[in-house]
């Protein structure tokens, strides 16, 4: 992919209604220069695939193929060219986000289910916050990536250092006995914003909560998704009851073995882990 393709993707995903832009593709192109792909059928550009590399995780997202070209070995051309580009950056592990209809497409390449997560839209909103939360700043971006790399299974230094210092954000976190214990980020664009990651360590249910209630009440008034895991019911309950709804699911899946700890989490976004 190079910036001539921007358009291209930008018009190919319109399709299934992403609400991307060609910054969206830019900054996929920073993170992984080589590992966004077209595919093309003689000089027709057909269809499109982003990856991102982290150590040992790989991620695949944006896999998409404009609609004469589907169900013909498209989509599966660009995800296995996708698992050999990772591979040779020495990836074990490899991930994503699946609709779930399409499970059985990705299994067949040799995906496998892990779990299920929801994808919630709703308005920010100010309520109380009982826990001790606090503002990330510079000095702390260091130990929140040494944190989060404790979690994820692998550093996601480029990811995360582009979110935690961009001034336009909300990024909170909760520290217990001079310990990172959870961290919570939203990126915020114009009137909406996208809480992500969200990372606390298991057991410590509340805390989760008091940090998304935090950055909620910091995004009142703004329309907010973020994507979650179905199992953390806690956190699925208290936005329910806060006016946010179900707008679909989608099915994390390895190729490889799963990563990461069994820690309380909300996705980046579906395209990055």
């Amino acid at each position: 992919m190079s910036e001539d393709d921007f358009a291209f993707a930008v018009n190919v995903t319109d399709t299934m209604d992403w609400s991307l832009v060609e910054e969206d593709f830019k900054f996929m192109m920073t993170l992984e220069p080589e590992g966004c792909f077209v595919l093309l059928n003689n000089s027709e550009r057909v269809g499109i695939v982003t990856t991102v590399s982290f150590g040992k995780i790989g991620w695949i997202g944006n896999l998409i193929v404009s609609e004469n070209y589907r169900k013909k070995g498209a989509g599966a051309l660009l995800v296995r060219h996708s698992l050999d580009y990772l591979k040779n950056k020495t990836v074990e592990t490899v991930g994503l986000y699946a609709y779930i209809d399409t499970i059985p497409f990705y299994r067949r390449i040799g995906f496998e289910y892990d779990s299920e997560f929801i994808v919630l839209q709703g308005k920010g909103f100010s309520s109380p916050v009982q826990a001790d939360v606090r503002e990330i700043s510079i000095e702390d971006v260091r130990d929140i990536i040494d944190f989060d790399s404790s979690c994820f299974g692998s550093s996601r230094k480029k990811l995360l250092e582009p979110i935690l210092l961009n001034s336009n954000n909300r990024c909170y976190m909760s520290c217990g006995n001079g310990q990172i214990v959870g961290y919570a980020a939203a990126k915020v664009y114009d009137g909406i914003a996208e809480i992500g990651p969200l990372v606390c360590l298991k057991g410590h249910n509340d805390l989760a909560a008091e940090l998304l209630k935090t950055t909620l009440k910091s995004l009142d008034g703004y329309h907010v998704s973020m994507c979650i895991p179905k199992k953390e019911s806690m956190i699925h309950n208290l936005l329910k009851a806060s006016g946010f709804g179900e707008s679909f699911s989608v099915a994390r899946m390895f190729f490889g073995y799963p990563s990461g700890e069994d820690c309380i989490y909300m996705a980046e976004s579906l395209e990055r882990g």
